[in-house]
């Protein structure tokens, strides 16, 4: 427990600490939200109908743009065979990293997702909805992109190759997110979110300590 307090910990760390990293993905999406009521025009109808998807789609490659480095540092400073030596579960401390990834870049992109959607024309009412579906949704972001920051944590500028990885798995909470947003089917959008979310903290951990393994050997 104490190895996995410890993973969770330095790479909470690491995220602030690495050139303002954690920063960046917000950054990055905050700049898109704004600018595209900017490009869209003055049309309220437009920007109520295009706004939530274009949010979701911000968020997502927000992400995707932070996942080349998840791993690829344990693998060149040799933290990656500390990893594997621990008497925890490989698995358990790259859930630990994944869970650190989430609650210092994921959580405040979900916060920042309220006052976006306000500027992208969202109903007041609608904020918390869509704060909530975005938690669930950077989560099953990162489970998915924990597999595909494994794979190609041995390969230099591996970021295209996660990104042919992991944008399917992208694909269904943006579809469901999108429609929590847009205030359609709140209730069975939020519960597939939960499903693509569990399933993502569940299978992603346990793949990517698999593809890490085999980077190892």
């Amino acid at each position: 427990m104490n190895a996995i307090i410890a993973t969770f910990r330095r790479d909470a760390a690491l995220l602030w600490a690495g050139g303002g990293g954690a920063l960046a993905p917000l950054g990055y999406f905050i700049g898109a939200v704004v600018l595209a009521p900017l490009a869209m025009g003055p049309d309220r109808t437009l920007l109520t109908a295009a706004g939530p998807p274009l949010a979701w789609v911000a968020a997502a490659l927000a992400v995707l743009a932070s996942l080349e480095k998840l791993f690829q540092a344990d693998l060149e400073d040799g933290s990656l065979e500390q990893m594997l030596l621990s008497e925890a579960p490989l698995e358990a401390l790259v859930f630990a990293k994944g869970a650190a990834f989430w609650l210092v870049v994921g959580v405040p992109l979900a916060l920042a997702a309220g006052p976006a959607a306000i500027t992208l024309q969202a109903p007041l009412e609608r904020i918390p909805v869509i704060v909530a579906s975005l938690l669930l949704g950077l989560a099953a972001f990162i489970g998915a992109g924990l597999v595909g920051a494994a794979v190609a944590a041995g390969v230099k500028r591996g970021g295209v190759l996660i990104a042919l990885l992991v944008l399917p798995f992208f694909a269904p909470p943006v579809i469901f997110g999108a429609s929590v947003a847009s205030g359609q089917d709140v209730g069975p959008a939020l519960a597939l979110l939960g499903g693509c979310a569990l399933f993502g903290c569940v299978i992603g951990p346990f793949a990517a300590a698999a593809a890490l393994r085999l980077q190892a050997e």
